[in-house]
């Protein structure tokens, strides 16, 4: 079913990070450029609320990452990593990303998701029956979950293209790093949050972002 993206739909985007970051480094071993993930998402309307969620570790090595987020115009929301009794590490946000959605509800036309986690499908039911909004969907289709794809009234599917939505990927199954030089591709401390430790003159929060 097609659905009407006009301009002055009022949209809110809430961003899975873990979730994009993860499925694009297994798929294409490269990073997120976020600020196009927003700008595809939105196509020209009225953006009212850009959040993305995202781990702090010990180290705090994320702070540039966050910096560049917050440089797009897209609000971030820090939760510290828990680590238990015999080194195993917590770091979820689905509650409150999905809790967030629900109380933007009555404010916003449309809901965007930005991930591929099938546990978002009773939220986007909800939202759809309840408060009545258009909820799109925008993930890697060969890792998103498969009832997701079904429940929203749209998807975008990023896989179809790649290069728009990732930096330094150029297709044909190679990889080049984001920065520079210097890198590593170690993306993520504590495989969660992405890697800001390049030394280099280059602005990593430019870099991290996507933003050239």
């Amino acid at each position: 079913m097609a659905i009407i993206k006009h301009k002055s739909q009022r949209v809110g985007i809430f961003i899975d990070t873990q979730n994009l970051y993860h499925s694009a480094k297994n798929l294409y071993r490269s990073k997120v450029n976020f600020g196009q993930v927003v700008k595809e998402a939105v196509a020209g309307r009225q953006l009212i609320r850009a959040v993305a969620y995202v781990i702090r570790t010990e180290s705090e090595e994320e702070k540039g990452f966050f910096e560049a987020l917050n440089k797009l115009g897209i609000e971030t929301k820090v939760k510290d990593i828990r680590i238990f009794a015999g080194g195993a590490k917590k770091a979820d946000w689905d509650i409150g990303m999905a809790i967030d959605a629900v109380a933007m509800a009555q404010k916003l036309d449309t809901i965007i998701l930005a991930t591929g986690d099938g546990d978002f499908v009773p939220l986007v039911e909800y939202l759809k029956y309840t408060h009545g909004c258009q909820v799109e969907v925008i993930a890697f289709g060969k890792s998103a979950s498969g009832q997701l794809r079904d429940h929203a009234d749209d998807f975008t599917d990023m896989c179809e293209d790649p290069r728009n939505f990732l930096i330094g990927y150029r297709g044909g199954g190679r990889y080049l790093p984001s920065f520079r030089s210097g890198s590593d591709d170690r993306s993520q401390s504590a495989d969660v949050s992405p890697d800001t430790t390049e030394k280099h003159g280059d602005d990593p929060a430019i870099s991290m972002s996507g933003e050239e």
